[in-house]
This record gives C-alpha cells, sequence and structure tokens, in this order.
C-alpha cells in the first residue's frame, strides 16, 4: 500500500506539472497577442486611406494594428485628434495645419511628409480657359490655407491678380485686380466636385478630384507646380511625438516601398515627397 501510494502521488505531482506547463502556455499566448499594438489615423479616403491600406500588413509584422478612420471634411480630424480619439491623421499640409492649430489652439506636431497632390482647375462647362466669359462663376476651397492657394493658382492662371505679398494667405478680399469680374465663391471643399455642373469651374484638391473620378493629368485645365511645397503629412499630438508604435508607422510611410505603391497606383497625380520631420 505504500508502495502504491508513492506511484498515486507521483503521478499527481506529474499531471499537476503537466496543468500548470499548459495554462503557462496559454498565457505565453494571449500575452504575445496582447503585446500588438493598435493606433487609430483619421484619414480622408483617397489617397489617404488606401495608402494607410497598403501599409497594414507591413506594419501588422511589426506588431502594430492600423484602424483607418474615415473623415470627409478637413476640420473633424484635427478636432478629434486632439481629444484623443485618434492617434494620428493624415489629410492636409503644414500651412493648413499650422494656421487651423493656431485658430482652434491645438498642440499637434508634423511627424512624417509622405507624398504631395497638385490643385488643379476643373470644369465640366469649358475645355480652355480662354472660354471663361465675364461674370462667370469659379468655385474655390472655402478654409484659409486651401482657398489662398486656390486664388494664387488662378492668379498663376492670368485670371485675377492678388494685392503683393499676400501668397497663399490671401482672401477674396485681396483679389486687387479682376479683369472678367469673376465671382469667385467659397465652398466646402469636398463640395467643389459636386458644383462643377453650376460654375465655370472650380479649383479642387486632388484627393477630392480623385474621389469624383477627375483624373488631375488629364482632365485639369491648369494645375499646380511638381514642385508645389504643399506636402500632406503625418501629424499627432505633441506629447505623442516619440511614441515607438507612431515612429514605426513614419519609417513605414516614408519606405521605398510606399514611395513605389504611390508612383505604380497613381500614375504621377500623386507624387512622393517623403520626409521625415523634426518635432520642436
Amino acid at each position: 500500500m505504500i508502495i502504491e501510494k508513492k506511484h498515486y502521488l507521483a503521478a499527481l505531482f506529474a499531471f499537476m506539472i503537466v496543468i500548470v506547463s499548459l495554462v503557462a502556455g496559454c498565457g505565453g499566448s494571449n500575452q504575445a497577442s496582447s503585446s500588438n499594438t493598435t493606433i487609430k489615423v483619421g484619414a480622408t479616403p483617397v489617397p489617404h486611406a488606401e495608402i494607410l491600406e497598403f501599409v497594414k500588413p507591413i506594419l501588422a509584422k511589426e506588431g502594430i494594428n492600423i484602424e483607418v478612420v474615415p473623415f470627409t471634411d478637413y476640420v473633424q480630424p484635427n478636432l478629434a485628434l486632439d481629444k484623443g480619439e485618434l492617434d494620428a491623421n493624415f489629410f492636409q499640409h503644414i500651412p493648413y495645419l499650422e494656421t487651423f492649430s493656431k485658430d482652434h489652439n491645438l498642440k499637434l506636431s508634423a511627424i512624417a511628409k509622405v507624398h504631395i497632390e497638385p490643385m488643379g482647375f476643373y470644369s465640366k462647362q469649358i475645355s480652355n480657359i480662354d472660354q471663361i466669359k465675364a461674370g462667370d462663376t469659379i468655385a474655390i476651397p472655402n478654409d484659409p490655407t486651401n482657398g489662398g492657394r486656390a486664388l494664387v493658382l488662378l492668379e498663376k492662371a492670368g485670371l485675377i491678380k492678388l494685392t503683393d505679398g499676400v501668397g497663399i494667405k490671401a482672401t477674396v478680399q485681396d483679389i486687387a485686380a479682376n479683369p472678367k469680374d469673376l465671382k469667385i465663391k467659397t465652398l466646402d471643399a469636398a463640395q467643389l466636385p459636386r458644383v462643377l455642373p453650376d460654375v465655370a469651374g472650380a479649383v479642387i484638391n486632388t484627393n477630392f478630384a480623385l474621389e469624383a473620378k477627375l483624373n488631375p493629368v488629364k482632365d485639369a485645365l491648369f494645375i499646380e507646380d511638381k514642385d508645389s511645397p504643399y506636402a500632406n503629412i503625418l501629424v499627432v499630438r505633441q506629447d505623442r511625438a516619440n511614441d515607438p508604435a507612431l515612429q514605426k508607422l513614419i519609417k513605414v510611410l516614408t519606405s521605398p516601398e510606399v514611395k513605389k505603391f504611390i508612383e505604380d497606383k497613381y500614375q504621377g497625380t500623386i507624387l512622393p515627397a517623403q520626409d521625415i520631420l523634426e518635432v520642436k
């Protein structure tokens, strides 16, 4: 009986070791899966969300899951980021970020440049700017930086003359000469493609042009130079600039793989402009 009891205790001890090992193994598996980090990135659909979808599997190998949160305007992504509802956003250029942050007292920082979207002038009514008639209406974005950028483009096309030195800070009030007495209508940038049938033309951001199936290379009557300084950027709250997960996102967005994706998919309508920015 003593021998049998010893055998029983030994078997019981061995069984307990197996159970503990299995539990530990399960715990290790859970720990590995929980080590993955999810980051929420707000983005407009084209091309920003498309680029983020491309980098998803690349970052997954680094243990980073991206949740793309879609936006169709230029206001909410920065407000949501400031409130902590997002970890980053990707939709704007530096002049817009600086103006918006100042107006709303936000502490946001650009941490990477990714691409350039040349702004263009589109029309459903004419095929050449010489066909623009006196009194015609032209629509432009109503936000300060893109509105000013649109006015500069109209000036370069010879349609208006702006007050000297205003640059992209120009507003409709800064139009110094308007030979054809054009009516400049300011609208939310996302609405501009929809009003094309009702106006002589509109200056449209490339992301909204692409969403409306407009090709900037083929459909724009005139377009910004390819050396446009308005690179689209990845933006975070200043206190998150050195977050390891966001640093991995920067590395991928500025990689040769993303450069090739942009070149192959957008065929010159979107241009790579990759650079890692120092947060001051």
